[in-house]
This record gives structure tokens, sequence and C-alpha cells, in this order.
């Protein structure tokens, strides 16, 4: 039998064993001789006891329950001999009152109609060594065969405690069981197995804490009810059961099971609540376990069980505990699920044999669905394993419209509209401060028929498709379409190593695509060129977070992207370009261009360099060749290149040129004005300027009589300095149809423009015929040779002189 209940029964066969010394006298002599008697039967039953009994006062009487006879004893304490090292005394009760049958004490037999002991304490102590004060009991010789020893236990019909504390304090096991009993009315009766009681209790639960470690039970709880138990003989278990029972006010039905024979006994609760709140179930657990679980709510009461399961000899008990949640509202740190649907599983034996421990405790979920963000979801089995170091992991399955990713993402990445999106994921995260954090996630993503705007570059997407493929270690992307305006880009791509870069190192993801388009017009993606707009939540400089949404932000900032163009067409305003392929890497810093080459104009374009991202406008570096294109369409293509006096229409030939400039464009895509430097190197064949008015209105003057209009060149090569508003053009020899002219000074966008010429007048024309390279050289300078300057005043009009020193401006 359970140690402390083997004690409560000794405490009362002690107090009984001193009313059959009582009622073995008479009465009125009791009455008459108070102090006698209790000296003599005290000093007697102390002979007994390794401790010491007090009893302050005796009442009898025979006429209050008759024939029953009645005794009062008062201020009754019983201390051991240790008293003065741990005051904790084993028994104080000021009333203790007990009705015996008289006629069956006359056949030497004692049956006791009813025990009532009010405004007592009892205090069971066992200190850290394993004393206890229950040792004021001396062990009965085992060999003891004496009549008394043999004695029938006496039998209790009824008994009442009122104003009755109860503590069982075991130090060395860790436990603390202590309950203030305001009534506790109970019957028995004895068949042959045992016995059966039922009970009517009223008690606050001060304490019921199976480790103080870890704190106490249902503490501070009021617990009302009717029980019935019984003890059986042969199995020594008391089983105890209630369905009309409450705790802290909410309705419970509870199975009990007490092993005594067990040394110490073991115990079994088993605790049904079907509807309970969570926050009332949380606090009537330990606080290591309500402070875990009032981090999270349920709005709604919940179906409840719970099985206690332990030893009354020490450790934590087995727990196991479930919980059914119908159409609910859950709260957890940072997030709301609503429609929350779920059947979960607490227990601290996750691994048999490994202790019943927070580090051994896992919580299963099975059949959640809920709707977080607005977003629905599905977790067909999920658990939160290790309390100490949370681990989450689950399968996670969603089907929803894609606008409503607007809900979970904000409005710093992506706007959707249209479309549709369904995951299917499995997912492994630690949980820190309750959060999920960095789930390592694997599975598949897809996108279908979504409009996008992707609101850092303020870019439009139409009719996009995505598949996403996450493996343990890569990211993969297939089957994705995008349609921006009259582009269509189809692209697939990969990254290495995406789950260990995204969270700690997303500056080190290098998303790599491959792109290809059969039409893809570069000014709906003008975009790119422009600072990440921020919007007010992302003003700051981002932090890596444990957040996977919150960190799709910080990812699309600082990750890479080397992408690999093949487009069929390529359309820029006036540009039209075949067959374009490119590698393009774009980064926080901007993007760089490498294998650019593209057919134009019949003719082909190669490029390589940097465009570095500003605010409002964006520095670029660029080598460019330019092999045999048609210049006339190639200055259409781009604009003259920010020139006015000489444009498409005065040219005609065919271009080859090599360039390294820098410079400015705006996030229009437009060259800022005067913003370019850098060398140009040029060559022109079968060329011809036209209608080119600077040289007409010279050759009025100078050449009245020569076809100024089209003015042929076979050949030009030619240098040329970039210095913003300036163009420095180096000493070159034109040779055309109409003149010949060595050239060299700048020419100014704006002002600065001087520009001195050495033009012999002698006619091209008639050296026409000479075939011989030397020869034709030596007669190009025949005859008379005009030195001319060009130069603009200071309100920039250009004015014509004579070079009076004859000398091409030096360099």
């Amino acid at each position: 039998m359970q140690g402390w209940l083997k004690i409560s029964l000794k405490i009362l066969g002690a107090l009984i064993l001193f009313f059959v010394a009582v009622l073995a006298g008479l009465s009125f002599y009791i009455s008459s001789h108070k102090e006698k008697v209790i000296a003599l039967v005290t000093d007697e039953l102390n002979k007994n006891l390794d401790g010491k009994l007090v009893v302050g006062g005796v009442e009898t009487s025979f006429f209050e329950n008759f024939p029953a006879l009645s005794v009062r004893l008062e201020n009754v304490t019983l201390r051991d001999k240790q008293w003065l090292r741990h005051h904790h005394t084993l028994l104080s009760a000021k009333n203790f009152d007990v009705s015996v049958n008289t006629a069956i004490l006359l056949k030497g037999n004692i049956s006791i109609n009813h025990i009532t002991i009010s405004n007592a304490a009892i205090d069971l102590y066992t200190d850290s060594s394993g004393y206890s004060n229950t040792s004021v009991f001396k062990k009965r010789d085992s060999k003891d065969t004496s009549k008394s020893s043999k004695r029938s236990n006496p039998q209790i019909d009824k008994f009442s405690l009122e104003q009755v504390s109860f503590t069982v304090n075991n130090r060395k096991a860790k436990k603390l069981f202590e309950f203030a009993v305001e009534k506790l009315d109970g019957k028995m009766n004895y068949p042959d197995t045992g016995w059966n009681a039922s009970i009517d209790l009223k008690v606050t639960a001060k304490s019921m804490a199976f480790s103080t470690v870890h704190g106490s039970f249902i503490k501070d709880k009021l617990v009302e009810g009717k029980l019935t138990g019984g003890y059986n003989n042969k199995s020594g278990d008391i089983n105890v059961s209630s369905s009309d029972f409450s705790i802290g006010g909410d309705a419970f039905s509870i199975i009990a099971r007490f092993m005594t024979d067990k040394k110490p006994a073991d115990f079994t609760f088993n605790i049904t609540a079907d509807q309970l709140l969570w926050r009332h179930a949380s606090s009537l657990l330990a606080p290591n376990i309500t402070k875990k679980l009032d981090l999270f709510n349920l709005d709604k009461p919940i179906a409840v069980t719970a099985i206690i399961s332990g030893s009354f000899g020490g450790g934590d008990p087995f727990l196991y505990i479930t919980a059914n949640a119908k159409d609910n509202r859950l709260s957890l740190p940072g997030s709301i699920i609503n429609d929350c649907n779920f059947k979960g599983v607490f227990t601290n034996n996750h691994f048999k044999g490994k202790g019943f421990t927070d580090a051994n405790s896992v919580i299963r979920l099975f059949n959640f669905t809920g709707s977080y963000n607005h977003l629905p979801f599905a977790i067909d089995t999920g658990s939160i394993s290790n309390l100490d170091k949370p681990l989450a992991t689950g399968n996670f399955r969603s089907n929803f419209p894609a606008a409503d990713l607007n809900y979970l993402l904000g409005n710093s990445v992506a706007k959707f509209s249209k479309g549709s999106a369904d995951m299917a994921l499995h997912y492994i995260a630690d949980i820190v401060d309750y959060r999920i954090n960095k789930p390592i996630v694997t599975g598949t993503i897809n996108l279908k028929n979504a409009d996008i705007n992707y609101v850092p570059r303020n870019l439009t997407f139409k009719n996009t498709s995505v598949s996403l493929h996450i493996t343990r270690k890569n990211l993969l992307l297939d089957h994705i379409r995008l349609q921006s305006g009259r582009s269509v880009v189809l692209m697939k791509g990969r990254v290495n190593n995406f789950l260990n870069l995204y969270y700690d190192a997303p500056e080190k993801i290098v998303l790599d695509w491959q792109i290809t388009s059969p039409q893809l017009y570069l000014n709906e993606f003008i975009g790119f060129l422009n600072t990440r707009q921020r919007t007010e939540a992302t003003t700051k400089s981002r932090k890596n977070s444990g957040n996977i949404a919150d960190q799709l932000g910080t990812v699309l900032d600082k990750a890479q992207a080397s992408i690999h163009v093949r487009a069929a067409n390529v359309h820029f305003k006036s540009f039209l370009a075949t067959d374009a392929i490119a590698d393009v890497h774009l980064s926080e810093e901007g993007v760089q261009l490498s294998n650019v080459s593209v057919k134009h104009a019949g003719g082909i374009l190669k490029m390589r360099g940097n465009i570095y991202q500003d605010n409002k406008e964006n520095r670029f570096n660029l080598n460019t060749t330019v092999s045999n294109v048609n210049v006339r369409e190639f200055f259409l293509a781009f604009d003259n290149f920010g020139l006015s006096a000489i444009t498409y229409q005065n040219l005609k030939g065919y271009l080859s040129a090599g360039t390294q400039v820098n410079g400015r464009i705006s996030n229009a895509g437009q060259l800022v004005p005067g913003s370019v430097y850098g060398t140009a190197n040029i060559n022109l064949r079968n060329a011809a300027l036209l209608n080119y008015k600077p040289l007409i209105n010279v050759g009025k003057f100078a050449f009245p009589f020569r076809n100024l209009k089209e003015i042929t060149i076979p050949s030009l090569d030619a240098k040329f300095d970039i210095h913003g508003e300036k163009i420095i053009i180096n000493p070159m020899q034109l040779n055309s149809s109409v003149l010949n002219a060595d050239i060299a000074g700048t020419y100014g966008l704006k002002t600065g423009t001087d520009i001195t010429m050495d033009v012999p007048l002698r006619n091209p024309k008639n050296d026409a015929g000479i075939t011989d390279s030397v020869k034709l050289a030596k007669r190009r300078n025949k005859g008379v040779v005009l030195h001319i300057r060009a130069k603009d005043d200071e309100t920039g009009k250009l004015k014509i002189s004579w070079n009076k020193d004859h000398k091409l401006i030096s360099l």
C-alpha cells in the first residue's frame, strides 16, 4: 500500500487505540479525571512512538449519538524526535471527533460510525537524506504474534474533514503535494475483496508537484465533485473514478489508479474534458509546460484527454495528452491561423527509455487544416520534437488564388492578380522564441496564368507561369513563362546550395537563368535600370530573417543572377536586332554584360561592360565592336548617338568601329547629355556624306562647281576622343569624290567647336585613273591648299575663317 496512505492509517490507528483505552474505562471516570486519564493513556502510547503525542483535552458522551459513544480529542499534536531540526509537525488537530458503535465494542471489536477531523494539519515530511517525520511510528517486529497484533483493524462507516491542510513534502524525491480541504465527506463499506468508498469533496490544490524542479500541476485550483473508489486486497490497487468532477470550474471525467503493492507506489490518472479552453488547460499543467503553451491560444473550447502516470518514489511522470480542435482560431507568436482544425497529441516519452523530459517530448499534429494570411493549407502530419531545442517537421499542402499571396508578401515584393498557385512541401525548421525559424523546405511550388507586378522594379508580367522544385541542396525553376507587353520570355534556371545560403548568406546566391524569347522589347524591361523601389516598410536596410517570407525580400535584394539570353528578335525604340545572345550578371552593384552579340543593320554588334545603379541615373562603361553595319540604319537605331549637326540622314555606307566609353544613362534608358567619355575608332567603307550643311556652306565659296550634296568616301579611318560635350577629332585624312582634306580639332555638341582643315583645291576627279598609291599621295596636295578654321563664338554660332598659321590644331 502507498506509504503516505499507510502512515495516515497508522495515525488513525494510534488514535483509535487511544479511544479503545478511553472506552475501556467508565465515561464518568474519564469526565471527572481527565488530566489523569490523558496522562496515563498518552504515556502508554508514547512507549510505542519515536516522538511525542500530546492531547490537550478529551470529552465523552453517551447521549449525544445514543446508543453510540462519542469521544472528542482536543489540541492533538504528534511530533517525531527530530522536530527541533526540521519543524514539521506530523499532526496538529484542534478537534478529533469519533462516534463508536457500543454494541460491537462490547463484543471486543471496534466499529466507528463517524470520524470528524476539523481545524487540523497533517504534514508528512521527508528531508533530502530520506529521513521522514513518519519515523515517529516504531517499526513493529515482524515476528510479533501477540493478541494485540492480531486484533482486526477498525472499520469506519463515515468520515469528514473540515478545514484540514494535508501536505506530503518529499524533498528527496522532489515531490510536493499540498491540499487545503474545505470539506470532505466520505462513506465506506467493506466487501470481502477490500473496501469501497464514496466521497464528496471541496479542496484547493495548493501544490501537486510530481517534480518540484518543474512545479505544480493544478496549482491553486479548486477541486470539487463526487468520487467513488475501492481497494482490492489481492492486487493492492486503489481505483478511483468520477464523472461529476470539476477542476478550476471546468468539468472533467477522471479515472485514477494507485498501485500500492509496489514500493514506492505507482499511479495513473486518466482525465477527459469535452469542452476546455486552451488557457484553462495549460493552467492545469506544470509551469515548464504552461510557459510554452501560453504562447499559443485557441479561441474556442477543445476536447482534451490526458494520461498522467508515474511513481511516488520520484522523477517526472509520463504524460500523454490529446486535443481535438474544430473550426477554431489559433494564435501563434506573430501569426494567426483561422478556420483551424486538427487532432493533436503531446507526450514526453517520444523515444522509449530516454526519460520523461522536455528533450524527449513531442507534439504531433494530424489532419491540420487552416488559413494563414488568407492562404488555405493542410498539414497531413506534422510534429514538434525536443522542446528544449524544438524542431518542427511536416508535410504542407496548399492551393489558392495567386492574388491571396498579396496578404503574405505585403507590398514590398510583388502584387499578384489573376491566376492560381499550389504548393506541396516538406519542411524542417528550428523553433526560436516559439517562432518557426529558418525552415528547410523541399517540394514543389507552381504558379499558373498569374499577373504579377514586381514592386521593386515596377515591372508588370502577364499570364505568368512558374514551376519551382526545391531539393535538399538546390532550387530548380522550370516551365517559366513571362509576358510583359509584347515580350514573351521562356525561362528555366537553378540555384545551387540554395537552402544553405538563403538565410545566412543571400548575397552569395547565384541564380543561373537560361532565357529564350521570340520577341524581346527591351523598353518593357527598363525597370531593371531603376534602383529598387522601397516601400515604407523596407526603407531601412534589410537584415537576414528566419521568417521565410520576410527573408524573400532580402534575398531578392542581395542575390545575384547569371542570365544567359537567346532571343530571335530584340527591339529597343528604333533598334532591331536578330539572333541575339548575351550573358548578363545582376547583383546589388548593378549589371555586368559579357559575350553580348546581335545582328543588326546587316552587320554584327558585340559588347561587354557594366552598368552601376544609382538613385536616378546609372553609370556605365562599355566596350563595343561594330562590324560592317549599315551606317544609316545604325545611326537611326541609336538616335544619332546624341549628335544634332550630323544625323542618319547625312550618312550612308558601311561602318566598323571599336569603342571604349563610359557615361550615364537615365532610368528611362536615355543617355544623359554630356556624360559620355571615351574613345571611338571607326572605319567607313563605300560611304557617302549627304547634304551636310557645314560643308555645303564652305563649298559655295571654295568649290562652287563640285557636287557637295553627295560626297562619296571610298574609305575613312578615324579616331575620336569623347569628352562629355566635346568630341576630339584626331588628325585624319578624308579622301572623297569632292575634295580631300586633312582634319583635326574639337567638335562641340553645344559650344566649343574648333576644327582646322587643310583642303587642297585640286579636284580629286582628276586623279581618278591613278592606281599607284604612292603617286596618288604625292599628287594629293599639289596646287593651292586652303587652310580653314571652323570655330564657334561665345553664342555657339559657327564661323569659318582662314587658318593663318597653316597648321592643324595640335591635340
